[in-house]
């Protein structure tokens, strides 16, 4: 049940996130790994200063 629970609330944090216009820390960070080994890993300060400014600024997009 407590993991029911948790699943859930992992996923409605992640869904509010992506509403909101902040992409999940880990999947960026999977994603990072997996498509761009050369980039640096960003803090998720400044993941989530960058997320920020690409949603407000209107200079947001995906890389791929």
């Amino acid at each position: 049940m407590m993991r029911a629970l948790r699943a859930l609330r992992r996923w409605a944090v992640q869904t509010a996130r992506l509403c909101c216009g902040i992409p999940d820390y880990d999947v960026y960070v999977a994603h990072l790994r997996a498509h761009h080994p050369e980039r640096p890993i960003p803090s998720y300060k400044e993941f989530f200063r960058e997320r920020q400014e690409a949603r407000y600024k209107g200079t947001g997009g995906r890389c791929c």
